[in-house]
């Protein structure tokens, strides 16, 4: 892998997804009959690599998947996509598993079985340190061991992406090595509490968007990304401490299916940063691509490539002049 300008390198989990569509959601202790099972490749690190590679980015990834049959499921996309598989590896546990329940409306509930994603540590970041090192940026998200998220940081010379997703205790470096951090209203919210050093069940839930970014910039949090599903994206920092805070709309468009909309979003916004685009515009880039998404059922199925017509007005693409 070379540390030429332009590389994105993920450390993250790579699962299997078994996506069961239903009309509505179940209650606690009710059967329903589903209309649909599928096994797809996902986890969160594997679809923001795809997102990244097919908006453009030279990318690689950095996690472990088992010695399984899952496992092919698991990297067939990362390999049909470009992504380099070097540092990837192959352990004595299972592949990782999540159980995706969409409804009719596209929301989805998930249930994340870590699996060999466990093994993705500070010792094989370490092992991987040069790649780590060599990158434009460096995208982390919640879904391996906090000291493999710890590592990866301390290995990163370019900009660090951290999608800390799901809300795991990290050190507050970490947090404050984001530039962005991108996390939804709910997250913003825990990592706040974090950095407060308060119990996570004190978190300001249902706290104002704006209020939880001006909260974590004061903290020292270099910039925010709070996404916010189908109303787009809110971004603090994009033009250094103390600016405004700038909203970018979502386009409107049917929604089949949001899993995984969140990872296009965050893989495309590596895409822009490693192009060398300003924040702004990368977000501009990336709440298109979320929007993409959603209107396609799956998670790294639906994420477009460079020769896909993103929705929302023409603009100029960071990373391939107009779409």
């Amino acid at each position: 892998m070379s540390s030429a300008p332009g590389t994105v390198v993920v450390v993250g989990s790579v699962n299997v997804d078994q996506v069961v569509t239903v009309t509505r959601h179940p209650r606690p202790g009710e059967t329903l009959i589903g209309t649909g099972v599928e096994q797809l490749p996902g986890g969160k690190g594997a679809n923001q690599a795809v997102a990244a590679a097919r908006r453009g980015a030279t990318t690689a990834i950095v996690g472990s998947v088992g010695r399984d049959a899952a496992a092919d499921v698991a990297t067939s996309l990362l390999a049909g996509s470009g992504v380099d598989l070097t540092h990837l590896r192959a352990v004595d546990a299972p592949t990782g598993f999540a159980a995706v329940t969409v409804g009719a409306d596209g929301e989805n509930t998930i249930v994340v079985v870590p699996g060999a994603n466990l093994a993705t540590g500070a010792a094989a970041v370490a092992a991987a340190a040069p790649v780590v090192a060599g990158a434009s940026v460096v995208v982390l998200q919640g879904e391996i061991p906090a000291d493999g998220i710890t590592a990866a940081a301390a290995a990163a010379t370019g900009r660090v992406v951290l999608n800390l997703a799901p809300v795991v205790p990290v050190p507050r470096d970490v947090v404050l090595a984001a530039d962005p951090l991108v996390v939804n209203e709910h997250e913003a919210a825990l990592v706040l509490a974090q950095l407060d050093g308060d119990d996570p069940g004190q978190a300001q839930m249902g706290a104002a968007e704006t209020d939880l970014v001006r909260s974590l910039l004061a903290h020292g949090v270099r910039s925010v990304v709070v996404t916010l599903g189908a109303r787009g994206a809110l971004v603090g920092g994009a033009h250094g401490a103390g600016d405004d805070l700038l909203t970018v709309p979502s386009p409107r468009v049917h929604a089949v299916d949001s899993s995984g909309a969140g990872d296009a979003f965050v893989g495309a916004l590596a895409a822009s940063l490693a192009a060398g685009t300003t924040l702004a515009a990368a977000v501009h880039h990336a709440v298109r691509v979320g929007a993409y998404a959603v209107q396609r059922v799956g998670t790294q199925p639906s994420y477009p490539t460079l020769d896909d017509t993103l929705p929302g007005a023409v603009a100029t693409d960071p990373t391939r002049g107009t779409t």
